[in-house]
Order: structure tokens, then sequence, then C-alpha cells
């Protein structure tokens, strides 16, 4: 995508909300994903999960967070000047992402500001909140992110 088509720090002002999802879990995107990251029985096994304080087969947090990435950067982040991450502030798992549920959200622009260390970059601090179909929080985030400026040369930020 050419740059001046991108979404820059500029188009991203505190209050800028950016929907996410929807995104349904299949038992069958835990248990793959578990295999290969989190081998826990309640992320392997539905009747583990069943017995186990999440309830039934249940998304391991960090597949949690992966989907979330996903939903991310297919709403906002492939279409922008981003630049990467230099951290996450935190990531709080509220309650279990289980087999069925159907995932959607929204990541908040809270506030920005011009990089000290690296000119013609913003730093945006994001909030992400992903919410079941039953509209219960499962997951919130916030990090800075790192986005070219438009115009570096002529920024008043």
């Amino acid at each position: 995508m050419p740059d001046d088509t991108l979404l820059h720090f500029e188009d991203m002002p505190p209050g800028t909300v950016f929907p996410l999802g929807p995104k349904h879990v299949t038992a069958d995107e835990i248990i793959a994903f578990a295999m290969e990251y989190d081998a826990q029985p309640m992320h392997l096994d539905a009747e583990a999960g069943k017995q186990s304080i999440l309830g039934g087969l249940a998304a391991s947090g960090w597949h949690s967070c992966s989907m979330m990435m996903r939903m991310m950067a297919k709403s906002y982040l492939l279409r922008a000047a981003a630049e990467g991450a230099p951290g996450v502030d935190f990531v709080k798992w509220k309650k279990p992402v289980l087999a069925g549920d159907v995932l959607s959200g929204e990541t908040r622009v809270l506030d920005g500001r011009a990089s000290q260390s690296r000119p013609g970059i913003g730093i945006l601090h994001l909030r992400h909140e992903l919410r079941n179909q039953a509209g219960e929080t499962v997951l919130e985030s916030e990090n800075p992110v790192m986005v070219r400026l438009r115009n570096p040369e002529s920024a008043d930020i």
C-alpha cells in the first residue's frame, strides 16, 4: 500500500475508535494453538476444561491475545504507517474464552505524543477490549504503538 494512503499518526487523534471482530472461536483452533504453544489440559480437552475453573474448553490467554492481534491487524494496523510497539503496559484476562464464543470489541486511542528518540514517529497509547457474545469483557490490554508522522518536518505534536 502506498505510504500516502496509509493512516498516519495525525489520522488517529485521542478518542479514535477502531472496531475489532467479530471472531468465532472454534474448538479445533483452541486445541491446535494449545498443542503448539500452551499444552495445558483445559486447552486441549473439553472434559478437562469442564472440570477446571474455566468451565469448558478454553483458549489460552496467549491465544486470546493472538486472536486480538489478528483483529487489530485486520481493523487498522495493516492500513496504518505503524512501526511496531515498544511493549505492552498490561493484559488482563477477565473471563475465559470458550469454544463457540464470538469475540468483538474495540481499540481506542487514549493519547499521543511525539517520540523523543525517533524523529518522524509519533507514539499512540491504545486501549483494547474484547467481549464475548454475551457482552462480557474477556480481555483488556493497553500498549503504546509507534506510527509514522505524515509530515514530520511540519509536525506540531
